[in-house]
């Protein structure tokens, strides 16, 4: 019995060890979370129970848990890569097999799919031709590569906090060439129908003030 008891210690050391090992084998995957082998007393059965003498007959593997916990996020250059800040995966299809992985190495394949190293690709939500994410079914990301058709500028909307106080500019007229003519002025990227960009520079100008006429009191009875 005893030395069945140190063989089944034995066992799970060796458990642990391989656990420690793929641990440091896996230190530089991107995404991967370390194992923790946890382990469990083994009780002799007895028909009325255990006995308040009896012995355990060893010890046992009961599982291997992981940590989830957040890794550190580093910058890699490529514009494709991504990581998960928090809970969660990326969901994956491997020719209809949907699969999870916290490893957010990405590429393009010769389809414009986003897949991983093994080829399978990232699903998700796709867009609405005005940008909005369309909640339906996840399936599989692909970017066009195709030149897409220029869209032009049809207008604009420009917020602006303007001081009520501004005196009039003192030299007339307005030229956007003297910053003395105007009192304020911004600009807005707007596009043209071949897809090239443009500046719009906006100037605002403040105008005289023209006072209301003075109020003129009438006598009583007095109609008008």
């Amino acid at each position: 019995m005893a030395f069945q008891q140190g063989l089944s210690g034995l066992d799970a050391s060796a458990s642990q060890l391989n656990t420690i090992g793929n641990n440091i084998a896996n230190a530089s995957t991107v995404g991967f979370k370390s194992s923790n082998t946890q382990f469990s007393d083994i009780i002799a059965s007895a028909f009325n129970g255990a006995g308040s003498t009896s012995s355990g007959i060893g010890t046992q593997v009961s599982r291997i848990s992981q940590s989830f916990t957040q890794g550190n996020i580093q910058s890699t250059g490529n514009s494709l890569d991504m990581a998960i800040n928090g809970q969660g995966f990326f969901r994956m299809n491997n020719n209809g097999n949907i699969t999870f992985t916290r490893n957010g190495q990405f590429q393009l394949d010769k389809n414009g799919y986003l897949v991983d190293a093994a080829g399978n690709q990232v699903t998700g939500y796709l867009a609405a031709s005005n940008g909005t994410i369309v909640a339906a079914t996840p399936t599989p990301i692909q970017i066009p590569t195709a030149n897409l058709a220029p869209t032009p500028t049809t207008q604009a909307t420009v917020g602006v906090n303007l001081d009520s106080s501004a005196t009039v500019p003192s030299t007339t007229p307005f030229n956007p060439n003297d910053p003395t003519t105007f009192n304020n002025s911004t600009s807005v990227t707007v596009y043209d129908s071949l897809g090239n960009s443009h500046i719009a520079s906006l100037y605002f100008v403040q105008n005289p003030v023209t006072p209301p006429p003075p109020h003129r009191s009438l006598p009583p009875g007095a109609l008008i």
